[in-house]
């Protein structure tokens, strides 16, 4: 009685000890990713680009990242897990303080995609090392903590950089989050609790990548991943320069704060870990699709206070469906697949985030933000219907 005690109080703490260290993995990996998002317009002003040029330094970090995803899973096999993400987070934070020096825009896409690259340690692994630590409901819920903990991430380097773009510069921004991330990165190579067991084997990466593509239970997540994140990072692309012009109006300084709104993916993330329990991966993801639609129309109102309510109800949908399809993607697996299911993830998810955030750029640059609007409805429902007209649904964890 007194060792199983002492066995649940152990695991108790290593997964405590987690926790805390994926969030400030999260916090390292996704404020250094999305912070450049928080200086944009002054990005295009300086280099004299239009906004949908001016979003592919955006695009290159999570477009690197897409390339690199696959790279760190065989680097994972001979290392660990753990040791790969340290690797990442540690490698990306100092090449982020590299890229604030670029002198020309064309250079500084190709360290941002660089830097994307090096950040795919932690997205790609972090679930699956979640599952090597925690099992059942318990990693299920550590997984979309995690997820919450990157809107924490990304909303914190936004947020740091927006405000401090006007007094120091997109540079000087970019540079004191880059500064904050190696500190988070510290924290996680301190907090973290290693696995018990020895990495996986080496070897096998393409044929486990090929039953990862052939699994009913997987491709709808992958394609949701793909659509979905297109349509999140666009309107968060673009609704600072629709802010910033008639009738708003408004400072870059005060447009930032539009990230503040991140935060509603927080909460909506963490309870993404019941709803999976209780009602299943199907009902949570729809919900979550069919949120983000009304969040768009209400993005669509010309009131300042309708649009930003607008924005957290959207926000709060996506980090609802992507939070489910994370840890869906975990639990559905083949254990000796895992590392593979979460690589196509996120493939698929920085691909849509790169090319599907970049390419409705130009919709809105044609036509506006009612043309953007409506192509994203058509993408989100697209998506809801496919759900609905799935299989059997069943709880997760």
């Amino acid at each position: 009685m007194v060792k199983v005690e002492g066995a649940q109080a152990r695991q108790s703490r290593r997964g405590s000890h987690l926790m805390v260290g994926l969030l400030a993995a999260a916090v390292a990996t996704f404020g250094e990713l999305y912070a450049v998002q928080g200086v944009l317009t002054g990005l295009a002003r300086d280099f004299r680009l239009s906004s949908a040029d001016s979003a592919l330094a955006v695009s290159a970090g999570t477009t690197g990242l897409a390339c690199g995803v696959f790279g760190w899973t065989l680097v994972a096999e001979r290392i660990g897990r753990l040791q790969a993400m340290r690797v990442s987070v540690f490698g990306a934070a100092l090449l982020g303080i590299l890229s604030c020096l670029a002198p020309s825009f064309a250079l500084l896409v190709g360290l941002r995609f660089t830097t994307g690259a090096l950040l795919g340690g932690v997205p790609v692994l972090a679930v699956a090392y979640v599952y090597e630590i925690l099992d059942g409901a318990r990693a299920a819920a550590a997984a979309t903590a995690y997820i919450s903990g990157t809107t924490l991430g990304g909303a914190s380097g936004r947020l740091i950089a927006g405000p401090l773009a006007g007094p120091l510069g997109w540079r000087g921004a970019l540079l004191v989050v880059s500064a904050l991330c190696l500190l988070a990165a510290v924290a996680f190579v301190a907090l973290t609790p290693r696995p018990d067991g020895r990495p996986a084997p080496a070897g096998r990466q393409w044929p486990r990548i090929g039953d990862c593509l052939r699994s009913r239970a997987l491709r709808p997540l992958y394609l949701q991943a793909l659509v979905l994140t297109g349509c999140f990072v666009a309107v968060y692309n673009f609704l600072a320069f629709r802010l910033e012009a008639p009738p708003y109006g408004l400072p870059s300084a005060l447009t930032s704060l539009i990230f503040v709104t991140y935060l509603s993916g927080t909460a909506s993330s963490r309870l993404a870990g019941s709803w999976l329990t209780r009602h299943g991966a199907r009902r949570t993801m729809v919900v979550g699709l069919l949120t983000m639609v009304v969040g768009v129309a209400l993005l669509a109102a010309t009131p300042l206070p309708v649009l930003i309510a607008g924005l957290i109800i959207f926000t709060a949908g996506f980090f609802l469906a992507h939070a489910a399809a994370v840890a869906t993607t975990g639990a559905v697996s083949d254990p000796m697949h895992r590392g593979q299911a979460s690589a196509l993830y996120n493939v698929h998810f920085y691909v849509g985030s790169g090319v599907g955030g970049w390419l409705l750029g130009y919709a809105f640059v044609l036509g506006g933000w009612g043309t953007m609007s409506a192509a994203i409805v058509v993408a989100l429902l697209a998506l809801a219907a496919g759900h609905m007209m799935s299989g059997r649904d069943r709880p997760v964890g």
